[in-house]
């Protein structure tokens, strides 16, 4: 099994750290101070589940690893498309891409870049960022993710990968409708993310308002609305675990969009809240708390894109 993490922030750097640990054959691509951090150090990660170190051959050339079994695409989603573009080398007849992110939509870049076989899509379900370079902190989440193909069907790759995270040690699920698994997770992180980055304050202390909480509410629904008239309806129960996951988070959790925004980081919000107003004017679909999310939010993406900031 050889494995390419393509983006070794919080949670391709956990993931493919515990694929490491457990003796996978896993290459890290990544830029910068980070990639710089993990060529001399490692990778350390201080997780709720135990800390723990990995030396893991980096590269910021895809050419230098070669073709691999599967690459777990981790990038921030404003970068899915240029970094889609540098897959060619890591991918053989076989290989499967598998989506770690963001966004409802990474997917269908991926099969622009390299052909709809080669792309699996998932969820990660953790809350993790780096800490610093060559440093992943873990604070929680249940630690697991999803996959599954886009097509629905069984697969013989996807049930290695499988076995492979169960021996790694960590929470695994194949789903025969991925796509209404992305479209769930969506729904939360718009939420999550949406009222943690507007309000400025943690989920917490959103949770105790009754307003706020109304409206972490609302853009669930909102999303869960835009997902069916898009064709991929979300059954109830789906939108009750979007609110039971927000209820069970620790209170002192924020989001990265909200993380992004404070540090003056590029921030995701296209790919969340600007998807939703988007698809939901396309589709007819009133969606008068995400334009709300969005229109506050726009200005600080904006500031922080500028050079200098």
């Amino acid at each position: 099994m050889r494995i390419a993490v393509y983006g070794a922030g919080g949670v391709g750097g956990y993931f493919g750290g515990r694929f490491a640990q457990a003796g996978t054959d896993v290459h890290f691509i990544d830029r910068g101070a980070h990639l710089q951090a993990l060529r001399e150090h490692g990778l350390q990660v201080r997780s709720v589940k135990g800390d723990f170190a990995v030396q893991v051959p980096a590269t910021d050339d895809p050419a230098e690893v070669g073709p691999c079994d599967y690459v777990l695409f981790c990038v921030k989603a404003f970068n899915t498309e240029p970094a889609a573009a540098r897959l060619g080398p890591l991918v053989g007849d076989d290989t499967a891409v598998l989506s770690l992110q963001n966004g409802v939509d990474n997917e269908e870049k991926l099969a622009r870049a390299v052909g709809q076989d080669h792309v699996m899509g998932g969820a990660a379900f953790i809350f993790s960022g780096k800490a610093e370079p060559g440093v992943v902190l873990h604070t929680g989440g249940p630690t697991s993710i999803t996959f599954g193909e886009l097509h629905g069907q069984a697969s013989e790759r996807a049930q290695r990968l499988l076995e492979c995270c169960r021996q790694a040690g960590f929470g695994a699920e194949l789903s025969p409708s991925i796509k209404t698994v992305l479209w769930a997770k969506f729904a939360f992180i718009c939420a999550q993310a949406g009222m943690t980055a507007a309000v400025r304050l943690p989920i917490g202390e959103i949770r105790t308002v009754d307003a706020a909480w109304a409206g972490f509410q609302q853009l669930v629904a909102e999303v869960a609305a835009v997902a069916e008239a898009d064709g991929v309806p979300l059954p109830p129960a789906a939108q009750e675990r979007a609110l039971t996951l927000a209820q069970s988070v620790e209170p002192a959790s924020f989001s990265s969009l909200h993380d992004d925004l404070m540090a003056g980081r590029r921030m995701e919000l296209e790919a969340l809240h600007g998807l939703v107003v988007r698809r939901a004017a396309e589709l007819g679909v009133p969606v008068p708390m995400s334009q709300a999310v969005y229109a506050i939010l726009k200005p600080w993406a904006i500031r922080n894109e500028r050079p200098g900031q």
